[in-house]
């Protein structure tokens, strides 16, 4: 159509034309190149390789189909003058990295650096379906390890077994954070000059980067689960908690287990810790903070003592801990709950049958042997509560087939401190969730899923022992009888099925295996007052009551709790 008007023009004038639709014919064609491009772009796999700006990552692509993607940098290096101070953003690299190894463990308290382990340890961990594209907005669950905060405990977690029982459909995230005196090392030097509860920032810098960067990954940083257990369920409630249940929007669901409450110390208490440590390295110089910035990490490790608590009769446990800032925390947290101080997100909490066993001396011979041992963990425990606790906890005859003889009050101990630590905060927080949140999308879980080994023992159901059910097979920190073919592999798929349903719906329901009961909420509308909880066990899994006697005795420690520095 074009040729015949052309032969009626001048030759220039023709040729001119000829050159503008040809430009033309170009530019529309560079523009559908690039418009495909984009539409291939959202449309396939993201790839091994990943872009963060600071740094180019190049994850392993396993025959699976999941890619992951290891020893990611979230924050700078905490060396030199950034030991005891606030995470601070990655360095950037000019040349790709190898996203194929975790990185370094951060150092536990006391420990010696040795090959996994080091002060340079803000790595993030990433999990993915291979077939995951930039707008797949899968689920996110990001978990927290535990540990005591004074350790990093199964920091190596493999997300490839969580990702296949959701069907592909999720991502997971795993990390390190500072634990120890680089973590949580609290002080009038240290609130002036650096930072204070770092280990904590940790996590919310890691959030942050989720937020930031998971969408490269296939993931939706608007639908993200966060969960964890002992120091890591702790870990979550004080995110709940932070900053008085407010600005942290990072996350929009939890489920955690074993939520530890320890006794939480203000920056006056604390300030002993700081001055033993000044005192150990001989930094009592004028600037004693920019002297401990330069001890050697492995000095460090060495003078690093552990003291009793103020008020205490022993060193416990776990000295380290997060300290009250009056910033990102506020109170005790049994304050915060009771007020209904913190973030109202659906809430999966829950704990394990016997979560003291692990901790309480084995020949706990008596009442002053086991008092002596919660005096060192709770100082703030008077002799009225001690005669209170000799009341809801008497002496057990448990009997331990195929182990040692233990002490006759090691179990009466075990029970304590189980429930005060663990099994009470567990069912608390999630009272309080259906109480100011939304009772339509808070659970809790007991767990009671015997290993025959530890059975005998003595442990029983011992602390995190739902762990394992969690995370699958793959595991490498749990039991064989959680293996496939083990005893205890029938469990596992029932706890996937409502994990990965929770993590994909917050919902535990929605999604849950074929054949699983019905997860009731902690209140409905059928029964009123009465309050429920998954009872996981072997063939026997069902929502149940929950147990008014130990209702009974977390009421008391609920009572008590601020009292106790809790």
């Amino acid at each position: 159509m074009f040729q015949k008007h052309y032969s009626r023009l001048p030759p220039g004038l023709s040729l001119c034309i000829v050159c503008f639709f040809s430009m033309a014919s170009l530019v529309l064609f560079i523009c559908l190149l690039l418009f495909l491009h984009n539409i291939s772009q959202s449309a396939e796999a993201t790839g091994s390789l990943v872009n963060l700006g600071y740094a180019k990552y190049r994850g392993v692509q396993n025959p699976g189909g999941i890619t992951h993607w290891l020893g990611m940098r979230y924050a700078a290096p905490p060396l030199g003058n950034l030991r005891f101070a606030a995470p601070e953003e990655p360095v950037k690299e000019r040349k790709q990295q190898h996203a194929n190894k975790f990185g370094f463990n951060c150092l536990s308290t006391k420990s010696i650096p040795r090959k996994q382990t080091s002060e340079d340890c803000l790595f993030i961990n990433v999990y993915a379906p291979s077939n995951a594209r930039a707008d797949s907005k899968l689920p996110v669950y990001f978990y927290i390890q535990g540990g005591g905060f004074n350790a990093n405990a199964g920091g190596r977690i493999n997300g490839t077994g969580l990702i296949e029982a959701s069907g592909m459909k999720i991502i997971v995230v795993t990390f390190n954070y500072r634990v120890g005196l680089y973590g949580f090392l609290a002080s009038k030097e240290i609130k002036e000059n650096a930072s204070l509860n770092n280990g904590l920032k940790d996590q919310m810098k890691a959030l942050e980067w989720v937020k930031k960067h998971i969408k490269q990954f296939g993931g939706d940083p608007d639908h993200v689960t966060i969960g964890g257990d002992s120091a890591g369920a702790a870990s979550v409630y004080y995110l709940l908690t932070a900053f008085g249940g407010r600005s942290v929007d990072t996350f929009h669901a939890v489920a955690a287990g074993s939520p530890s409450f320890g006794t939480q110390l203000n920056v006056q208490e604390s300030q002993y810790m700081y001055d033993n440590l000044v005192e150990n390295t001989k930094c009592n110089g004028k600037d004693s903070l920019a002297c401990l910035r330069r001890v050697n990490v492995i000095d460090m490790q060495k003078l690093d003592k552990r003291y009793p608590l103020p008020g205490g009769n022993g060193p416990p446990l776990f000295m380290y801990s997060p300290t009250i800032d009056n910033d990102m925390i506020r109170d005790y947290t049994y304050k915060l709950i009771s007020n209904g101080m913190f973030k109202k997100v659906p809430m999966i909490f829950g704990s394990d049958t016997n979560e003291g066993t692990v901790f309480v001396p084995r020949m706990t011979n008596s009442f002053k042997e086991s008092d002596t041992f919660l005096k060192s963990q709770f100082p703030a425990m008077k002799e009225k509560h001690f005669e209170k606790i000799h009341d809801l906890y008497p002496k057990t005859n448990d009997v331990f087939p195929g182990a040692k003889s233990y002490g006759a009050y090691w179990r009466q101990g075990s029970n304590a401190y189980g429930e005060m630590r663990y099994n009470c905060p567990a069912i608390i927080l999630t009272l309080a969730g259906s109480t100011y949140g939304d009772p339509n999308k808070t659970w809790n879980f007991h767990y009671d899923v015997k290993d025959p080994p530890a059975m005998r023992s003595g442990i029983g159901v011992g602390h995190t022992a739902h762990v394992p059910a969690i995370w699958g097979p793959e595991y490498g920190y749990g039991p064989a009888s959680y293996k496939d073919k083990g005893v205890n592999a029938p469990i596992v798929p029932v706890v996937q099925g409502y994990w990965t349903s929770f993590i994909r719906s917050f919902d535990p329901n929605k999604y849950r295996a074929k054949g699983s009961p019905v997860w009731e909420t902690v209140t409905t509308a059928k029964t009123g007052n009465a309050l429920h909880q998954l009872y996981v066990k072997t063939g026997e899994s069902k929502t149940r009551l929950m147990d008014e006697d130990q209702l009974e005795r977390c009421r008391y420690l609920f009572r008590v709790g601020a009292e106790l520095k809790m």
